[in-house]
């Protein structure tokens, strides 16, 4: 095809409509700004539903990826390379976790997660102790077992029968500690999709405990939260707690698609030969990036995402058509007071500036490393389209 290709044409044609895009082709980017194809440019604070954590085509990034490539681009699990190695290693050192296992993206790292438990389980206790409780509201991916352990009915349809195994609950300790034959918990510590809204700090605390007391498996899905995006490398770290396991992906990858589980001591060598795998799970080109994503995010640059989510709060608490900020860092729901939040995004889009959207509310995601002029400029745009 020629470079004068009707993207939206051909893209309506051939790709299966599993995606409901907006009127924008994107050709270009560089740090948080893109381009359409039509030459116009646009602020970008969903930076790919959190993906770019380091904005669009950083040098750094690329430098790293581009070396790598030139290298070794693949090879298979049954060999050993420098940047899985290293990137496990880093990610433990970091974070207080023992192992990691690479896979593709958040559902599969989550998918991993829910054998892992149930391993775990049946070594030591044997068949009937396989409940996984999540979250009313959740959101843990769309593969078969993520979208059942998916806590919102709308997303429970069509691909029946569903998983057996698992079971919803409220943000009650009592209620979770009533269901039989549990041997894990998920959830998330900001529910993303469900809202942008931030789990109790106490009900995290009893939660924990509660599963230490009875040997279930805490696992945090921080597919969304993870890397830097509330301010800290995790978002347990505002919790005070170290889940068994921990889910990542999105904005570790940059741009790239990867996966991670991270796992503590309790569960480091439950999943053992033969029991899980992957094609593509630790890439090298893919490790480098997240390597460079990593290499960033030291305690200087954790603390200007907190700055900058606190800016952007304060900004947006001051426009009369905004009700309420909720979230954590730079992973924030804007609660809006008349306008809907599917056309104050069309509106966005028209002054330039990109946005997400979660219920009724405004997501922001925007990259990690947005400059001040950049942010600044986002947020004129966006509470223009919030005014209009």
């Amino acid at each position: 095809m020629d470079g004068d290709m009707d993207i939206k044409s051909v893209d309506k044609k051939h790709i299966v409509g599993t995606y409901n895009r907006y009127d924008v082709a994107i050709v270009s980017g560089s740090g948080a700004r893109c381009t359409d194809d039509c030459g116009r440019e646009y602020i970008d604070l969903g930076s790919g539903i959190g993906v770019n954590s380091l904005g669009y085509c950083d040098k750094g990034w690329v430098a790293a990826v581009s070396e790598q490539l030139a290298a070794l681009q693949h090879t298979s699990n049954l060999y050993y390379t420098r940047p899985c190695a290293e990137l496990a290693a880093t990610l433990c050192e970091r974070s207080g976790y023992a192992k990691a296992l690479f896979c593709n993206s958040g559902a599969e790292a989550n998918e991993a997660a829910i054998k892992t438990a149930r391993k775990y389980s049946f070594d030591k206790y044997g068949r009937g102790r396989d409940v996984i409780v999540t979250l009313r509201n959740s959101f843990h991916g769309r593969t078969m077992a993520t979208l059942t352990a998916t806590g919102q009915d709308v997303f429970h349809n069509y691909f029946f029968p569903f998983n057996e195994g698992f079971e919803y609950a409220d943000k009650d300790i009592g209620q979770i500690a009533g269901i039989e034959g549990v041997c894990a918990v998920m959830l998330e510590f900001v529910q993303g999709e469900g809202g942008v809204i931030p789990v109790e700090k106490e009900f995290v605390t009893e939660l924990a405990q509660l599963c230490r007391e009875r040997d279930i498996l805490l696992i945090a899905d921080e597919v969304q939260t993870g890397i830097g995006r509330t301010g800290k490398l995790l978002a347990s770290q505002h919790y005070g707690v170290l889940p068994d396991i921990t889910t990542l992906a999105k904005g570790l990858g940059a741009g790239l698609p990867i996966g991670a589980m991270l796992v503590g001591d309790k569960c480091a060598d439950t999943l053992t030969f033969g029991t899980h795998g992957t094609t593509f799970g630790g890439n090298p080109v893919i490790c480098a990036g997240a390597l460079e994503v990593l290499s960033r995010l030291d305690d200087a640059a954790l603390e200007q995402v907190r700055r900058k989510g606190e800016y952007i709060i304060s900004r947006l608490l001051s426009c009369p058509g905004v009700a309420g900020v909720d979230g954590l860092g730079m992973m924030l729901g804007i609660r809006l007071k008349d306008k809907q939040a599917a056309q104050v995004l069309k509106d966005c889009i028209g002054e330039g500036v990109l946005v997400l959207t979660a219920k009724e509310k405004i997501r922001l995601l925007p990259p990690l490393t947005i400059g001040d002029g950049d942010l600044q400029e986002g947020v004129d745009r966006l509470i223009a389209a919030i005014e209009k």
